[in-house]
């Protein structure tokens, strides 16, 4: 089968064989649609230290149930999912408190540690776990994200806290950013906004109606602005999704006193924590990769009409074309945000 891999900086889309059932939760899913992930590139650009040289890449992906192994009783050949891109056992100490990221048997596996997605066929361990089947009125483009930036958007908008009539800061309009906003509006805070140096993103934040108000931080006075629109206070709680250079002193800075500051963004050098500046705000700062633990609850608002993230796809490449599309990507031609990839 044909499947991108990856080898110390560079790209390669060759052949590999059919991937096997190892353990009886296995399953093997024959891809329908995946996508490149800024992930990807930290991997491809030596930023992931654990990832393992020879894999073939990807985490973010939907598609059809191909084999399942013996223990697999709520799967079947011929179901549609959508992958989650954690691994996850669900029974050790972290799983047992929602914690997948830190499953003691899995975590960020998927295109990192093990064979992802990037291929026409996938085996995904506690594919009981995690596989969550498509509703029948979702197609597997809509379905695409819920899995990794949808559920990062999600995790977002939780480790924050979000409350009605709350003010909430979106650092980067990009897909996870967007998709923090998005799931942010469930819970009915007062005003959204997004904050990002990039006028395109912020021309659709507003466009698609997740901001309420956008801002250029390199066009404005950002914490003057923020205390503007809250009698002086500063924001309620702020999710970090960017993970640019100074994008994390801007999310302290515009969070008011007893703020939730989320760090959702995955960062390419260390940050400093300035505790005598921010002494007194008593900010509580949370972090973390995504627990990607609400696919189903997300599927279910898709399904709904709720949330919807299709405008997210900037573009369709085919697998054979997967390279350009890295290429693309990682340019952002034509302000892209996320490609899907055809199977």
């Amino acid at each position: 089968m044909k499947a991108l891999v990856w080898h110390k900086n560079t790209i390669e889309l060759t052949e590999r064989p059919y991937p096997q059932i190892i353990h009886p939760r296995d399953a093997i899913v024959k891809v329908k649609l995946s996508s490149i992930c800024t992930s990807d590139l930290h991997i491809i650009d030596g930023f992931v230290p654990k990832a393992k040289d020879g894999i073939v890449l990807g985490h973010e992906f939907v598609g059809e149930i191909a084999e399942v192994g013996g223990d697999i009783k709520n799967l079947r050949i011929g179901d549609r999912v959508s992958a989650n891109c954690e691994t996850f056992c669900g029974e050790c100490f972290f799983c047992k408190r929602g914690f997948i990221n830190n499953c003691s048997n899995g975590g960020w596996e998927l295109g990192c540690t093990i064979d992802g997605c990037q291929a026409e066929y996938v085996r995904v361990p506690f594919a009981d776990r995690g596989l969550t089947k498509i509703p029948d009125n979702v197609s597997y483009k809509n379905a695409l994200f819920t899995g990794d930036i949808l559920s990062s958007g999600y995790f977002g908008a939780e480790l924050c806290n979000v409350k009605e009539g709350d003010v909430f800061a979106v650092i980067g309009a990009g897909p996870v950013g967007l998709c923090a906003m998005a799931c942010a509006k469930i819970f009915n805070p007062a005003r959204i906004i997004a904050i990002d140096i990039d006028e395109y993103r912020l021309n659709l934040a507003r466009k698609s109606e997740l901001a309420d108000y956008v801002f250029n931080p390199g066009k404005c006075d950002i914490e003057k602005e923020i205390k503007l629109l809250t009698e002086g206070r500063g924001a309620d709680c702020v999710a970090e999704c960017a993970g640019g250079k100074n994008t994390f002193e801007t999310a302290w800075k515009i969070a008011r006193a007893n703020a939730n500051v989320a760090v959702v963004a995955m960062y390419e050098e260390n940050q400093i924590l300035p505790l005598p500046q921010m002494y007194g705000k008593n900010l509580i700062f949370k972090t973390g990769g995504v627990d990607a633990v609400h696919c189903e609850k997300l599927l279910d608002l898709i399904s709904g009409g709720v949330i919807n993230t299709d405008f997210l796809v900037s573009s369709e490449y085919s697998l054979d074309n997967i390279i350009q599309a890295y290429n693309d990507f990682r340019l952002k031609k034509d302000n892209c945000l996320k490609f899907a990839i055809t199977y």
